[in-house]
């Protein structure tokens, strides 16, 4: 029996995610998939996230039925069954015959012929079984929002001692649907363009020049192959904001953009600061071409340069008015769009990531001017790898005084840029901040630092 080509790459891709530790996002637009047709490209995409989403729900479905517990099976027939049990849950669209078949033979297909049976038999079992897990609309324990919303109970705990049980039931929520395509409009007349090519859009919530995807494929169109529009989540957009020189007395500043790929901020900030010489700073050289890449597609190659450079070891001399340090971390502001993460994430990761934050924050606040400001940002959740770092690092530099976000915040307010009603919700102290659920858009956290 052939398998729809869909299926066989999800199986594919999700077998590579668990093995590789790779993205869902980088797996499915690489080459090896380009050949899906737009139709089974939509489908793997669906069947990929959304059995990385509903992990754990899609694995307690199994263990209730299954003489084998899920940590006892192949990875290989993990997957299938997972497959299988997502599109029996999730899509009433797909005939359940066909997810059972097709699941049986990509055991034979990945040389599992004798587990095809007992995948088989398990399948049928859910199959007759109707029972879906009730949803409360108030859950009463945090085991019951972990197990509900297919999060790590660990996850649950520190988001509601963070911000409190509602804040966390709503991030929750947020990273099990699939999140809005928001995309930048770097020219206006890009937007009717889109229009008159099929593409719906909506007017987006946090930002004036932002917009959300109603409805067709954006990839397609010439506006975002050119780079006039481009795809950048809104909370991403409100952190190179941040960055502006706001200062139309000095148009000719210099810019450091430290840790630059892919490239959405470094553009974002060229695209606000026209007359600055910025340079971007990338440590891997494949992702400072793919940076390059989108800087020559979007016209501005000529006003950045990209080295290739560890941020924590700063090769420069020279410093610099503005410094965007906007660090790797943990990711867990993004789970809406990366849902791997929360099954691969460790607590004692976010110390080790602390470690390397704090170390890029040094070398960055090295190349800052007198008066000048530094931006430190990430899309994570966690006290660690925000607050935590900015303190430390304040500990050991007095050359800095703490801006406070509010003020930049009430300015894009005033000048129209930000068109949230609720400005005040995005700052937490002193400190700006995003969270899924409560606004419309990915988890940021972003402080502000200037030499005095």
């Amino acid at each position: 029996m052939p398998i729809s080509p869909a299926r066989s790459a999800a199986f594919e891709i999700l077998i590579r995610i668990d093995r590789e530790s790779s993205y869902a996002s980088e797996l499915l637009h690489s080459a090896t998939h380009a050949r899906l047709s737009a139709r089974d490209h939509r489908l793997a995409t669906e069947l990929v996230m959304g059995v990385l989403r509903w992990q754990s729900r899609l694995d307690d479905e199994i263990a209730r039925v299954s003489s084998k517990a899920p940590s006892k099976l192949d990875l290989e027939v993990l997957i299938a069954l997972r497959l299988a049990v997502f599109q029996f849950r999730h899509l009433d669209r797909v005939p359940q015959h066909a997810a059972l078949s097709e699941s049986v033979e990509l055991m034979k297909r990945a040389g599992k012929r004798s587990a095809a049976p007992f995948v088989n038999a398990v399948l049928r079992k859910l199959a007759r079984d109707k029972k879906i897990y009730a949803e409360p609309r108030d859950y009463d324990s945090l085991d019951s929002i972990a197990h509900a919303l297919a999060h790590p109970l660990w996850l649950v705990e520190r988001w509601t001692s963070e911000y409190g049980l509602p804040a966390a039931q709503k991030i929750c929520g947020y990273d099990q649907i699939i999140p809005p395509i928001t995309l930048r409009l770097r020219a206006p007349a890009a937007e009717a363009e889109l229009q008159q090519q099929g593409i719906r859009t909506a007017p987006a919530q946090l930002l004036r020049s932002a917009r959300c995807i109603v409805s067709g494929d954006v990839t397609k169109n010439h506006a975002f192959r050119d780079g006039r529009v481009v795809i950048q989540d809104e909370g991403s957009q409100l952190v190179a904001n941040l960055v502006d020189q706001n200062d139309a007395s000095h148009p000719g500043r210099r810019i450091l953009d430290c840790c630059a790929a892919p490239g959405g901020k470094t553009l974002a900030i060229a695209d606000r600061n026209p007359h600055a010489a910025i340079t971007a700073v990338e440590l891997h050289s494949h992702r400072a071409r793919l940076l390059e890449k989108i800087l020559h597609v979007a016209d501005a190659k000529n006003r950045v340069h990209v080295i290739v450079a560890d941020a924590q070891r700063l090769p420069f001399t020279l410093a610099f008015d503005r410094v965007l340090a906007d660090v790797p971390c943990s990711g867990t502001g993004t789970l809406a769009r990366h849902p791997e993460i929360k099954w691969r994430l460790r607590l004692d990761d976010l110390q080790d990531l602390q470690t390397r934050q704090c170390a890029i924050l040094r070398s960055a606040l090295a190349q800052v001017v007198r008066g000048g400001r530094l931006v430190y940002s990430t899309c994570s959740l966690e006290r660690e790898e925000n607050e935590c770092v900015v303190e430390r690092i304040r500990a050991e530099n007095h050359s800095f005084r703490l801006i406070d976000c509010r003020a930049e915040v009430e300015r894009m307010k005033l000048t129209g840029e930000l068109v949230w009603p609720e400005a005040a919700s995005l700052t937490r102290g002193p400190y700006l901040r995003t969270i899924p659920g409560i606004h419309p858009c990915d988890g940021f956290f972003a402080a502000i630092l200037e030499r005095i």
